[in-house]
């Protein structure tokens, strides 16, 4: 492969746009190599032009351009394009379907960073063996200090989407989200007229 390994992530859901990002940094590709989008026709016309190698999407199965449809433009762009699926709905039907187009994986939300970090790297490997020059799918494996008492695994995938600007529930009362900020793999949020800044898991969308 002539050119740097390029990824294009669509998914609606800031949080797993966001580890994916940081998950493949880890394994040593470059910002400008990832591109992230939030809805299939933003992808495609990035898509386009940036032509990946890799697309990780959502289904959007009701979207008017579904993440299926998405992969099937972007092929005529890059035929040997791969395909890794995410979504909150697993019937037979999308398994049959992932499999017919050669997903790598078709995950179902919500998930844990462990699941999507382990199928990605098994996904990783399986493209290495037809990508000279890419990263060792066992070199940069991020590693984390395991805590002393176990705890559950963070959830991707299951949390709400708010904007700077959106009203929000929290203790009970009505805010105002004021800056929405995405930091080492977690969302957080500052409310207007309150100090801190708060989980994004901890609100809830008015």
């Amino acid at each position: 492969m002539s050119d740097p390994l390029k990824f294009l992530v669509a998914d609606p859901l800031a949080g797993v746009q966001t580890f994916v990002r940081q998950l493949l940094q880890s394994r040593g590709f470059v910002v400008d190599n990832v591109l992230c989008c939030a809805d299939t026709e933003t992808a495609l016309a990035q898509g386009l032009i940036f032509k990946p190698h890799f697309l990780i999407t959502d289904w959007f199965a009701k979207a008017p351009l579904t993440g299926i449809q998405l992969y099937q433009r972007l092929r005529d762009a890059r035929p040997a394009l791969h395909l890794s699926l995410l979504s909150f709905e697993v019937t037979p039907e999308h398994e049959l379907q992932a499999r017919a187009l050669g997903a790598h994986f078709l995950l179902q939300k919500p998930f844990t960073a462990d699941q999507l970090k382990a199928h990605m790297m098994q996904a990783l490997q399986t493209v290495a063996k037809n990508a000279p020059g890419l990263p060792s799918p066992t070199r940069g494996v991020m590693h984390t200090a395991r805590p002393a008492a176990p705890r559950p695994p963070p959830v991707i995938g299951a949390l709400p989407v708010i904007k700077p600007g959106d009203k929000v529930r929290f203790n009970g009362a009505v805010h105002v989200a004021q800056y929405v900020v995405h930091r080492s793999g977690e969302t957080v949020v500052q409310l207007q007229g309150l100090g801190g800044l708060i989980p994004l898991g901890r609100l809830a969308p008015v």
